[in-house]
């Protein structure tokens, strides 16, 4: 940034092999906030191949546990330490508010602390074989290299998913981050550096997918690739990665129902849910893949329900993410926007009632960055597209049931399984349907909370495989079984 090379390969910062640059843009503003160095195919396979050599000569996968968790600790000071300028650098990068960035750091804080404690805590599984000569044995060992291509939305948090297990594991890594939204993984990466990872076992390449996938994706020297982002673009690295059998985690987003039942009145819980519909959706101007796009709210109380969000809705302050008083920011871009703008426009053309919102912002200060206000469409049918499609913007559908079978079968009604919410005053009614919900997460009276200890991924086209908590470790290593005879003989099969 600012003239420093961007790009770091074989434990060296380094320009663009053509000098390429790209403009990053604060969506706040409109306006340039950095020029950072834009990768070529050739240094993407270079940075592949310093992470291979960086595997196979042992530097990293040969460190000892207790000095991988250690390492992981220091990057969680360090994070710390620098908490405020990431915060802010995130900030200016997505256009998301200050304190939503701040907790952000906090949360890639937690997920450092929490593989340097779970990769302390691991140890060979013996198995009893019935023989008391044999010492069975199943080791976890590293995957080996592995591509990490983060998205634009969470660029420093979903990131940290994916590079803190695999330094725990042992793995060497290359990481990719939105070209959209690379300013705090650079940053991030020259914490790494600090804290001592070694030359070649973190590499850092930005520049469009389109430029760099077949260089990171088609790619025998590969093990492992991570990718959180579009269906369509994970469709292809599974594509892709499937010629050389490379193992693949996807996460691809969701279309997340959040369901409301009438009785959320009789436990004095209608203000509760009220907010946590209006937060599911328009945090970040719902541009986060487990947004509750989709209200399904039992019709007894929905007319009612969908006024206390319209009144809600309206009242939201949008502004610069730095500025303390805005409760939201823009989204990401001018060509998000434009696509947001788009499915508003399908919305009305299917017939969907549109009861709030559906333009830009009429304040001369937010004229300059790419704002939209909250919108709500009303008496949705699960057929239109606004309902299907993932919007990835400020967008609620509104869908109402009788019947908790309905329900159940509405909010199953989806090609994605990211995500769930479910707002009832009754325990049973509560268990029964968060069981009967096919989404890899569901909050029961309460949205969008994680903990870095708990699985994260979807069902269905959603994706596959998981991040954070153990299984999210395992996705980085391979199992290998031992078998040791202590006190071999003759096997005396062939008696010749």
């Amino acid at each position: 940034m600012d003239g420093e090379p961007d790009l770091y390969i074989g434990g060296v910062w380094r320009h663009a092999s053509d000098g390429g640059t790209r403009d990053i843009v604060n969506p706040a503003r409109g306006k340039v906030a950095a020029v950072v160095d834009e990768a070529t195919p050739e240094d993407a396979r270079a940075a592949v191949a310093a992470a291979r050599t960086a595997f196979d000569d042992g530097r990293w996968p040969g460190t000892p546990v207790t000095e991988r968790a250690a390492l992981l600790d220091r990057v969680a000071d360090l994070l710390q330490r620098d908490k405020e300028e990431l915060a802010a650098l995130e900030t200016v990068d997505t256009g998301k508010t200050l304190a939503e960035s701040r907790i952000d750091i906090d949360d890639v804080t937690s997920v450092f602390r929490y593989y340097a404690k779970l990769i302390g805590a691991e140890s060979d599984r013996v198995v009893d074989v019935g023989d008391p000569a044999v010492v069975s044995r199943v080791v976890r060992e590293p995957i080996g290299v592995c591509v990490l291509i983060a998205p634009w939305n969470y660029p420093l948090l979903q990131m940290s998913w994916k590079v803190a297990p695999a330094l725990a594991a042992g793995a060497t890594m290359v990481a990719k981050p939105s070209e959209v939204t690379p300013l705090t993984t650079i940053a991030f990466v020259r914490l790494l550096v600090e804290a001592g990872v070694p030359p070649g076992v973190v590499n850092l390449v930005q520049g469009s997918g389109a430029t760099l996938g077949a260089a990171l994706t088609d790619n025998p020297a590969v093990d492992f690739i991570s990718f959180t982002g579009g269906l369509a673009t994970g469709r292809v690295i599974a594509r892709t990665a499937a010629e050389h059998v490379t193992k693949v985690a996807l996460e691809l987003g969701g279309k997340n129902p959040h369901i409301v039942f009438a009785d959320v009145t009789a436990g004095g819980d209608w203000d509760a849910a009220v907010d946590h519909v209006l937060t599911g959706v328009f945090l970040h101007s719902g541009q986060v893949c487990s947004a509750g796009t989709r209200l399904i709210v039992e019709e007894s109380v929905a007319d009612d329900f969908v006024a206390a969000l319209v009144a809600r809705a309206g009242k939201i302050r949008m502004g610069d993410g730095l500025d303390p008083a805005s409760e939201t920011g823009p989204l990401v871009s001018e060509q998000h926007r434009a696509k947001v703008e788009s499915f508003v426009q399908l919305g009305i053309s299917e017939g969907a009632q549109l009861v709030c919102g559906g333009r830009r912002p009429d304040e001369p200060a937010l004229a300059d960055g790419y704002f939209f206000l909250p919108t709500i469409f009303d008496r949705c049918e699960r057929s239109m597209r606004i309902v299907q499609e993932e919007t990835f913007g400020p967008i609620l559908t509104v869908e109402r049931f009788t019947t908790e079978d309905e329900a159940i079968a509405l909010g199953n009604d989806t090609e994605y399984g990211l995500a769930a919410g479910v707002r009832t005053s009754d325990p049973a009614r509560g268990e029964r349907v968060v069981r009967a919900l096919r989404h890899g997460t569901v909050w029961l009276n309460d949205f969008g909370y994680y903990t870095a200890a708990a699985e994260w991924g979807g069902f269905g086209r959603s994706g596959n495989g998981r991040e954070l908590g153990p299984t999210g470790l395992a996705e980085y290593q391979e199992l290998k079984h031992i078998w040791h005879n202590t006190a071999p003989t003759a096997a005396g099969w062939f008696k010749g």
